[in-house]
């Protein structure tokens, strides 16, 4: 991708990004990816040597504990980067997380001695990470409140439409032990609600696919 279509998209996609010298450094001193899916950018541990600025597609984020489990915690789409990568590069230190790509997604990879010299250098840097901040703190308590407020079902039902949303798509290549993984479950209790909702008429199983047949509200989503 050359660097005056790069230079376009952060202008499109970035629009906190108001100052040109900026968004020329950003540009010139960026790696453009094209990565397919299932594509890990990052592991639980690793050092961070670049940030992703994503430009299309999405990359899901997910935190796994010491004994391997795991949960969902968001998606970064385009426009978007991750506030949890961020904080740790600022703060130099190994990723808490793991960041897999979801499907076929473009990013810009900064290095991080290029965020190092922006985040000092650049006031519309801090307002990006200021407000990446409180939209992935939001969604990280939104998390926190499906798992201690709502009932299974309509955390199942939340989670398939975030990610059709997503993905853009009624049919999503996902295993019920993914889904369970990602909503800290066991694959049975994920199994047997997915059955309850192909009943219901909200969505019809297949080996390895879930087509959503109508938009699933957490309201409508109820177990008599």
């Amino acid at each position: 991708m050359e660097i005056a279509s790069i230079k376009k998209a952060i202008q499109q996609l970035f629009p906190l990004f108001d100052q040109l010298e900026l968004v020329d450094k950003l540009a010139t001193n960026s790696e453009y990816m094209k990565l397919p899916a299932k594509t890990e950018l990052l592991n639980t541990g690793s050092y961070i040597k670049v940030i992703p600025l994503v430009l299309t597609g999405s990359v899901k984020i997910f935190r796994t504990d010491e004994n391997g489990r795991e949960i969902f915690l968001y998606y970064v789409q385009g426009g978007e980067s991750c506030a949890i990568t961020l904080s740790s590069c600022l703060k130099m230190e190994k990723s808490s997380i793991r960041a897999v790509v979801q499907e076929e997604t473009t990013l810009l990879a900064i290095p991080t001695e290029v965020i190092y010299d922006v985040n000092k250098n650049y006031p519309s840097w801090h307002h990006f990470v200021f407000d990446t901040f409180s939209q992935r703190f939001d969604e990280v308590l939104t998390v926190l409140e499906n798992v201690v407020f709502h009932n299974m079902d309509e955390r199942l039902a939340k989670y398939l439409i975030d990610k059709a949303l997503t993905l853009s798509t009624k049919e999503l290549l996902i295993s019920h032990q993914e889904i369970a993984n990602d909503l800290a479950t066991s694959r049975e209790v994920i199994s047997r609600l997915l059955k309850q909702f192909e009943k219901k008429g909200f969505l019809e199983l297949s080996r390895g696919k879930i087509t959503i047949l109508e938009l699933l509200n957490s309201k409508k989503v109820t177990f008599n």
